[in-house]
């Protein structure tokens, strides 16, 4: 048998089957040969001809059927099938056409006609097979770019949430503050962003935009911020400073979490009744941020030793957070940190000051 292009001829006459098997042969082209629909369908994925030259009036399953059945198999869809027929009715061709037939012969096939229609039709498989490989080719370089852009914007997005992180923590070396406290006051604020209806992404800002808050401090003298009593009223004007340079070091961003990071440092002392700092704001017109912000730094401070003051109880520090509703907190924003005190406290109890030392606190750090 040749090693050239096999070509699957599907005839119920064993004569004409030897037929075409005598004209194709010299021709350099392998041959197979089928009895029937059932068995031509069956070859046609077993061996994967290169073009199928199929009768149309068969015993079991005619042409046509065989041919849509062959047609509709991803694994053959795309081998050519020739229907070799002595109807000439053009609804017989219509039928062929729908079964997915490419091309007709008629009987009694002349050579130099099959011969044309074979060698243009193996050309037109080997088309069809270098295309499906070009497109998984290009599928698969498709897959693994992405992979790669993937890994990259995660390496980025690590890299750049580290340098929050860090920046975050330069305040720490000169306040009372631990990596725990931020930690804490920052998932406190997302918990409360996704109570409130905001989306993950959001949320997620505000998780990674919180630890900003504070940022100001390292622009506060060490003698009133590490001051144990009561400050004086100018030692308080110099302290709500830290606000507006938390604010200047982290303008300029038009986007993303450090333009939320200035948002809230700036406004994360305002208070719902206007009565806060730095530009008295009130109600609504402060960010919705810096009032979730506030609500968890507020809560974590109370519960946390400071030079100053004793941890109060949780029950103490709720006591006291009831009565700032209204006052110092968005109504809304109070409701739902209440909603989720056991959640908030799962958080109390996951990030213990005892355990956070250094940038360690944040390695691996998640919204879960």
């Amino acid at each position: 048998m040749s090693d050239g292009p096999l070509i699957l001829v599907v005839d119920d006459e064993d004569r004409n089957r030897r037929l075409l098997e005598a004209l194709l042969i010299p021709e350099g082209y392998s041959v197979k040969l089928a009895k029937d629909g059932y068995e031509g369908v069956e070859f046609s994925v077993k061996y994967s001809p290169a073009v199928i030259l199929m009768d149309v009036m068969m015993p079991g399953i005619s042409g046509f059927v065989a041919t849509k059945q062959i047609k509709e198999n991803p694994q053959t869809g795309i081998i050519p099938v020739v229907m070799v027929t002595s109807l000439d009715d053009v609804s017989d061709r219509v039928q062929a056409l729908e079964s997915g037939a490419d091309d007709f012969l008629t009987k009694p096939v002349d050579r130099t006609e099959l011969l044309a229609r074979v060698r243009t039709l193996v050309k037109l498989k080997d088309y069809s097979e270098q295309l499906i490989h070009y497109h998984q080719e290009l599928e698969r370089e498709v897959e693994r770019k992405t992979a790669q852009l993937s890994k990259a914007l995660e390496k980025l997005r690590s890299s750049s949430l580290q340098t929050i992180f860090r920046l975050s923590r330069t305040a720490e070396f000169k306040d009372e503050d631990t990596g725990a406290h931020i930690q804490r006051m920052s998932h406190y604020s997302a918990a409360i962003a996704l109570e409130m209806g905001l989306s993950d992404t959001v949320a997620e800002h505000i998780l990674y935009a919180a630890p900003l808050h504070d940022i100001g401090k390292i622009g506060i003298p060490d003698r009133i911020l590490l001051k144990p009593g009561k400050l004086d009223p100018d030692e308080w004007e110099i302290m709500k400073r830290h606000t507006t340079i938390g604010a200047r070091i982290l303008e300029g961003d038009p986007s993303g979490i450090l333009r939320l990071g200035e948002v809230i440092a700036l406004n994360h002392h305002e208070r719902w009744d206007g009565k806060g700092y730095p530009r008295g704001l009130a109600g609504r017109k402060i960010p919705l941020a810096a009032r979730i912000v506030s609500i968890a730094d507020v809560f974590d401070a109370l519960l946390s030793p400071r030079p100053y003051k004793e941890a109060f109880s949780v029950d103490k520090t709720l006591e006291i957070m009831a009565g700032m509703r209204g006052t110092n907190f968005d109504p809304d924003v109070s409701d739902a940190f209440m909603r989720i005190l056991d959640k908030i406290m799962h958080i109390k109890d996951t990030f213990l000051d005892e355990e956070c030392h250094g940038l360690y606190c944040f390695e691996g750090d998640s919204m879960a």
